[in-house]
């Protein structure tokens, strides 16, 4: 297998710059470059690096020597710690790339040959991507659960017992001619192990799609009619002028998304056209996006002006009073705010985060993707027809179903029919992880 290198930290001036390097030639590309023998495994050693051709100094830096198995990647593996300046990376990066053998790694090829080296499973490697696009507190924690093998654990244990269902099986097919093989009780053990199985799964799959929303933000749409304040409120909550602000009706036309944190939640909040009624061809097509972006939200905030209709569009919606400095009547609305004063907004601010906090729970979720959903709903269905036809069907319909459910676990895990899934998967790692 090939040699891969690539930097492991930032672009970009800094005090440290880790370049790592994994496969058959590690420890041969160290030794040319340091002119020494690999320091001993899993200790900092100090080294001066030089050019392999030349024989110039490079850098002087801390390198360490980890030979595989027992690395992230499963490979032998060098790091190298070098002085963070872009002139010395990228020379350390050349003279790597004119060694034999060496390659420079694609997006996300050292945890791709962790996971093709059983050191991760697809889960982990999941977990593992989302740590590292984690922008809140709670992202961080549920995907610290995953990388910590949450779901893995789960998953295989629930495989494990399927597997041994499905031996019961295989043995009434295969032996129900033999007297000491109890086809009945071989039936009902594995009837009792399924169901247990497909009643966990099904527990686990009932979360509301925590996880799911918790990775993408909860999603809060500022609705109203035009000049209601959306964009005003928008920038009030954001704390920078995201959107363009104007006496105009019908300024904003495209949504403009924010991403926030509350109190380690992710919010979205996406202002939105004002809805009327208009002959604009191009408001119109702005309006009418606004009305998909409610439908898909979370939570809309319907914003209404001192004489504006309160309405409540979506099942999940806050009405909110604006301009609340100018008219203090707040008949019929949620709450009122002024974006100018600051009124009422911690108010709006502890109500945005009472809901996301109620819609995203506390970051306990088990299954956080939709590939993960899809695979454990197809077991479910297989199991549904096992359980339904244990006692009726022929064993070989059973044991078929119990095959396929067995398959879905390891599509979760990834021990089956991934490669696809894969490279779209490690298509948006960083270089170098």
């Amino acid at each position: 297998m090939e040699t891969i290198f690539a930097p492991a930290s930032g672009f970009g001036r800094a005090a440290v710059a880790v370049v790592r390097i994994s496969g058959p030639q590690a420890g041969a590309a160290l030794e040319r470059l340091s002119r020494r023998p690999p320091p001993p495994p899993r200790r900092l050693s100090l080294r001066v690096l030089s050019d392999p051709e030349t024989g110039v100094p490079l850098d002087q830096a801390l390198v360490a020597w980890m030979p595989g198995p027992a690395t992230f990647t499963g490979e032998d593996v060098v790091e190298l710690h070098l002085h963070g300046g872009v002139a010395v990376r990228a020379a350390v990066l050349a003279a790597l790339g004119r060694l034999p053998g060496l390659a420079p790694a694609a997006p996300g090829a050292f945890t791709r040959r962790a996971f093709l080296n059983g050191r991760m499973d697809l889960t982990a490697v999941e977990g593992l991507a989302d740590l590292i696009d984690a922008e809140t507190e709670a992202q961080r924690r549920q995907a610290m659960l995953q990388l910590d093998g949450v779901l893995g654990r789960r998953v295989e244990a629930w495989r494990a017992s399927l597997l041994d269902g499905l031996a019961a099986t295989e043995a009434a097919l295969d032996f129900s001619d033999e007297g000491d093989v109890d086809g009945d009780a071989l039936s009902q053990v594995s009837l009792a192990g399924l169901v247990r199985v497909r009643d966990e799964i099904r527990a686990a799959l009932a979360d509301g799609r925590r996880g799911e929303r918790l990775r993408d933000g909860y999603t809060v749409v500022l609705a109203g009619p035009p000049n209601a304040g959306k964009s005003t409120l928008l920038n009030a909550l954001a704390r920078r002028d995201a959107a363009i602000v104007s006496a105009i009706p019908g300024t904003t036309r495209d949504a403009i998304e924010v991403r926030c944190d509350l109190g380690g939640l992710p919010v979205v909040l996406v202002d939105t056209a004002g809805l009327r009624e208009s002959t604009d061809a191009i408001e119109a097509e702005g309006i009418a996006r606004s009305r998909q972006r409610m439908k898909n939200a979370n939570l809309v905030l319907w914003l209404a002006g001192p004489c504006d209709p309160i309405d409540r569009p979506h099942a999940h919606t806050l009405v909110v009073r604006t301009k609340a400095d100018l008219v203090q009547e707040s008949s019929g609305a949620d709450l009122a705010v002024s974006a100018l004063t600051g009124a009422g907004l911690d108010r709006l601010l502890d109500a945005l985060q009472a809901s996301a906090a109620t819609a995203l729970g506390e970051g306990d979720a088990v299954v956080t993707r939709e590939r993960q959903r899809l695979a454990l709903e197809r077991c479910i269905g297989h199991l549904d027809r096992a359980a339904a036809g244990a006692m009726t069907l022929p064993p070989e319909l059973v044991a078929e179903d119990l095959r396929l459910a067995v398959r879905a676990l390891g599509e979760v895990a990834g021990r089956v029919g991934v490669e696809e899934m894969l490279d779209r998967l490690f298509a948006s790692f960083c270089i170098g992880k």
